[in-house]
């Protein structure tokens, strides 16, 4: 089975056969894979941490759920940032793009620079790493589906749903995983 890399900008989702308890319905955004690894950020998945008792000065300019995401089980103590640009014409300073409207922003930026340069905006702590090669096995033994993501999947009102919600949209069997139970008396 020819299995397509992860690259920036593409999803991870959990297969039926992860439940290590970390990664279990997971959808993971691909932020950045290479020869050194790979490295993204848990999408459905909502920190313990309120935002605003870590980031009060972003709380006016996050996407709803205004929520502080739990990105991954890495530097969990630091934050990534992913924006939508609402002109996209304009590369904002602090801003980098990785596919369509969607790119990186350093949260060092100030706040009065992003208000009204952002469509859509959320903050992650910590993110998902791999080391060279780990991802690519992972992928191998079927514990990943790397599929294309789409701007509703990062910046989604419904983030708790998310991994349903994308399996649902596939063409092939791999739908079928969206109604899966944990229990398989259900399946």
């Amino acid at each position: 089975m020819n299995v397509p890399g992860p690259k920036a900008g593409s999803l991870l989702v959990a297969s039926v056969l992860l439940t290590d308890g970390i990664f279990n319905q997971s959808v993971v955004l691909i932020l950045d894979s290479d020869a050194d690894g790979a490295l993204g950020v848990i999408l459905n998945e909502i920190s313990q941490t309120p935002l605003d008792a870590v980031l009060p000065d972003w709380l006016p300019v996050v996407s709803e759920p205004k929520y502080l995401f739990h990105g991954g089980p890495v530097s969990p103590n630091g934050a990534i940032c992913l924006a939508s640009v609402a002109d996209p014409k304009e590369e904002p300073p602090g801003w980098r793009r990785m596919f369509e409207r969607v790119g990186l922003l350093h949260l060092d930026t100030p706040v009065e620079i992003v208000r009204g340069a952002y469509r859509d905006l959320r903050i992650f702590a910590g993110y998902a790493g791999w080391s060279p090669g780990q991802l690519e096995e992972e992928i191998a033994e079927g514990t990943w589906h790397v599929l294309a993501a789409t701007y509703s999947d990062v910046f989604s009102a419904r983030p708790l749903n998310l991994w349903r919600t994308v399996l649902r949209r596939q063409p092939d069997e791999l739908s079928y995983f969206s109604t899966w139970t944990e229990d398989p008396e259900l399946n």
